[in-house]
């Protein structure tokens, strides 16, 4: 493949940005095609690049006992776009990254927009990419233009499946009762940048609790069009009314579990808590976590303000729903990400079946490095599965399947993952005592455990860049 050829990247949201800026790192050219702002979406906001759309939080950012602060760690470590704007505009948020959300996309679409090798393309790409573009990688999330998602099913033969995602409100923070809500994060963790006071937090008696809870089953919500009916939601970012449906103590052990913070007023834990996490630098602004909700506007205003502290809420905006769509990728990808009918097309994102801001981008990361390889004629091997990011590979392209080539993709559905434990193979031997010879017992053992496996990914990973940074350890394309 001739190295004047730009690679084409359609979509410049986490995983487009991502994609185009480790293509451009590696010498070669770059076109980025986002359709916005000539053609919007019913989720997006600007025509930034990287746009949160939904919360302002990466989770976790604590790389030795959560799979997402190593997922964070890993792209840091592999030069992630996203990574360095989101740990430049970093919020108070206990132990998640959480960022200023407005200055984190104008940060990434500065850095793309001046890069001499990326070209930007405010056009939609209609349909398939034209055939003269022999290297694309199509990054255009859950929230793909009608004629090209219509174009890659027609492509693949497959039915593109989907899912719901909500979105939280938004309030406004000196419109919080700060005489009921207190700050505290749970058992006052420090997260990066943070206080251990990072989450302001509205208390619920029993009483309270229920009546909430009544309020949410009975709330007028958004009918979906028939043939939106019968599409699931993915169990990570349920609507809260959903999650209250499915009984009446779900919530208080999901979003409004009160476990680690006491409420000052009773030097106790509450019955249940609503969080609120900030959203803005200026600390203005502050949203609802875990409250994705489907409930019309009005609905929203009225069941919120039961909330004790939030009597007064004044909304900067509203919770909504949009639906996402995502491939069968483990039939239809190949392990570089190329769709195996047609190869010159790869995919990078939500639409591969990862969920989650990091995880998106961390697939946009991969897929601009293959991308690259091609371009420069070599053959990239993709990081091993100990690592996360070759996990998360692994995820998408059937390597959690049991089945052979033959059935990929076939006898269990396919789902949307977030980055996790169970998705990197098991140690060989986990941990059975601690440092100092005492035997580790129940939960002690388990975060051992969880510690000695991202220790072994953060030396994979190295072994794995080192190799990919040397030329003469890559092997030509076949």
């Amino acid at each position: 493949m001739s190295r004047s050829k730009p690679i084409h990247v359609i979509g410049a949201g986490l995983a487009g940005s991502e994609a185009a800026h480790q293509i451009a790192a590696t010498g070669v050219p770059v076109v980025l095609h986002e359709m916005r702002p000539g053609r919007s979406t019913d989720a997006h906001k600007s025509d930034g690049f990287a746009e949160l759309v939904c919360s302002n939080s990466f989770r976790s950012d604590d790389w030795e006992n959560n799979a997402v602060g190593l997922l964070h760690e890993e792209m840091r470590r592999a030069n992630s776009l996203i990574m360095q704007a989101a740990d430049r505009h970093k919020l108070p948020a206990g132990g998640a990254l959480a960022v200023d959300r407005d200055a984190f996309s104008a940060d990434v679409t500065r850095t793309i927009e001046a890069h001499p090798l990326i070209t930007v393309d405010r056009r939609e790409v209609g349909g398939l990419p034209p055939l003269d573009w022999p290297n694309v990688i199509v990054a255009t999330g859950p929230l793909t233009s009608p004629a090209l998602s219509s174009a890659i099913a027609e492509l693949t033969g497959e039915g593109a499946l989907a899912f719901f995602d909500a979105i939280a409100p938004v309030i406004h923070r000196d419109s919080v009762d700060t005489s009921i809500a207190w700050f505290q994060s749970r058992y006052d963790k420090a997260g990066p940048g943070g206080t251990g006071a990072d989450y302001l937090n509205c208390p619920m008696d029993k009483d309270q609790y229920n009546g909430f809870v009544d309020a949410l089953l009975a709330g007028d919500k958004t009918v979906f069009k028939e043939w939106e009916a019968s599409t699931p939601y993915f169990d990570g970012c349920l609507p809260v009314e959903v999650m209250a449906e499915r009984g009446r103590e779900t919530l208080r052990f999901g979003p409004m579990k009160p476990v680690g913070l006491d409420d000052p007023r009773t030097g106790r834990w509450p019955y249940a808590v609503v969080q609120l996490r900030q959203d803005n630098a200026l600390g203005t602004l502050w949203n609802m976590v875990g409250f994705q909700t489907k409930l019309k506007h009005a609905e929203q205003v009225r069941i919120f303000r039961m909330i004790p502290g939030l009597e007064n809420a004044e909304f900067a905006r509203l919770g909504g729903l949009h639906r996402n769509t995502y491939l069968n990728s483990p039939k239809l990808l190949d392990r570089t990400l190329r769709l195996q009918v047609d190869p010159r097309l790869r995919f990078a994102g939500q639409i591969t079946g990862v969920e989650g801001y990091i995880e998106s981008a961390a697939i946009g990361l991969l897929a601009g490095r293959f991308a690259a390889a091609d371009a420069l004629d070599r053959r990239l091997v993709g990081p091993p599965p100990t690592t996360a990011l070759g996990a998360l590979l692994d995820h998408i392209t059937g390597g959690h399947l049991i089945a052979d080539d033959a059935n990929r993709g076939g006898g269990r559905s396919f789902q949307p993952m977030n980055i996790n434990y169970g998705l990197i193979p098991d140690l060989s031997a986990a941990p059975t005592h601690d440092a100092d010879g005492k035997k580790l017992k129940g939960t002690e053992r388990g975060r051992a455990k969880k510690q000695a496996m991202s220790r072994r990914a953060l030396v994979d990973l190295a072994v794995w860049l080192d190799t990919i940074s040397d030329p003469s350890h890559r092997q030509p394309a076949a």
